[in-house]
């Protein structure tokens, strides 16, 4: 299996041949040929399966004997970060066919964004709500548009993007190509497909619906007050060298880092308050290990690939299933192992019941000397014929931690 079996444009070929690529990903042996035919696509993949590639070498190939300095493709992503990962895949590709792309995004000055786009270019990756300001603006025309992408789209409705997805959507052409790329496929993301799309193909690859193997998971129940204690205890144990530790807000992800600072941790903070330029710092000193730490609101547990993580931090227990399997996937990646560690308090215990829900048992308790009692009111199936035998379930610790002091 190569890429040459696909009708692709030679010298995207010449490219991703240069970057050590030859063999497609599942989704990418399925998407790329029905995408080449000029059908519209929902595709369903999980982060890092390839799915940038799986759109991009299709689309580019097809635009690649248009005509140039007018906006032909769009692509659509929930975050700066998204965007900016998905135009350094596209502006290689796109160099040597002479398609220019330009990333648009909030966070930084306006004028260099609205620069670019007066000067005319062919493809635009961006967040929604900074593309509307462009939109509003004048800087920006669709009336030759071809191809528009979604990308991560159940991400962008879980943030509230939907009503500016609308918005956008009414300003583009109605003859069109629409690939939706997404990592789950609930109802809305059903409901919006219906309106943007006709007749499209269905590609499901690598569906997650439960942990990956590589990944071991564990509970620790306890007192919300003494979970910074309990984070600094395990972060400082020496099988941790790599570690994301997610927090449901921006105040307390900020209070946590320098928290962890305090306690002699390198760690930096991500979140949907800060600066681009401090959110860029932030991965570049994660991705390069020098930071052991990356203190992250939900905006980092999809669309940024990070590899050599080996610990997940659920420091707050995420309240989806879905949001759960993102967040301990950022570990266990590339056939490595990883642990994916959960923090849950007393008040937490619905949300607990949701996820062992989600995983069909109950995640297995870790002991330590400053356990809390937390209820799940999750049943496995079989415990009330169990229950009525006389059989008794009890929790069997993996390791013990001393309280931290």
């Amino acid at each position: 299996m190569s890429f040459k079996q696909f009708e692709i444009h030679p010298k995207c070929l010449s490219v991703i041949e240069s970057q050590g690529l030859t063999k497609p990903t599942p989704i990418q042996n399925e998407a790329i040929p029905v995408a080449l035919d000029g059908s519209d696509v929902i595709a369903v993949a999980q982060t890092g399966t390839g799915k940038t590639l799986a759109f991009t070498l299709p689309a580019l190939t097809r635009l690649a004997n248009g005509k140039r300095g007018r906006t032909r493709m769009l692509v659509l992503t929930p975050t700066r970060e998204l965007a900016q990962q998905v135009e350094k895949v596209i502006a290689p590709l796109g160099k040597p066919l002479g398609l220019r792309s330009v990333c648009v995004f909030g966070g930084v000055g306006m004028e260099p964004q609205t620069r670019a786009l007066r000067r005319g270019t062919e493809i635009i990756i961006a967040t929604p709500g900074r593309l509307l300001d462009h939109i509003s603006r004048g800087n920006v025309r669709f009336d030759a548009l071809s191809i528009l992408v979604l990308d991560e789209a159940d991400r962008m409705l879980d943030m509230g993007f939907l009503p500016d997805i609308r918005r956008i959507i009414g300003r583009l052409p109605e003859e069109r190509q629409t690939l939706l790329f997404s990592a789950t496929i609930p109802s809305e993301i059903k409901r919006l497909a219906a309106t943007l799309q006709h007749d499209p193909q269905h590609i499901e690859v690598g569906v997650v619906s439960k942990p990956v193997e590589t990944v071991q998971q564990a509970l620790y129940t306890v007192d919300s007050n003494e979970k910074t204690k309990l984070l600094s205890t395990i972060l400082k144990k020496s099988e941790v060298k790599s570690a994301i530790v997610f927090i449901r807000t921006k105040h307390r992800t900020d209070r946590v880092a320098k928290m962890l600072k305090k306690k002699g941790i390198n760690a930096q903070a991500i979140h949907g308050g800060r600066t681009q330029s401090q959110r860029d710092k932030a991965l570049d000193s994660f991705r390069q290990g020098k930071s052991q730490v990356l203190v992250a609101t939900d905006v980092a547990a999809r669309g940024i690939d990070i590899q050599g993580v080996t610990h997940v931090v659920n420091y707050d227990i995420p309240r989806s299933f879905d949001d759960y399997l993102h967040r301990i996937g950022r570990t266990g990646r590339a056939n490595e192992t990883g642990d994916a560690i959960t923090f849950v308090s007393p008040q937490e215990h619905k949300d607990l019941s949701t996820i062992e829900q989600g995983l069909g048992r109950h995640l297995p308790r870790t002991e330590w000397e400053g356990s809390v009692s937390v209820q799940s009111l999750f049943k496995p199936k079989g415990s009330e014929k169990r229950k009525r035998a006389g059989g008794r379930r009890s929790f069997r610790p993996r390791r013990r931690f001393a309280r931290a002091r």
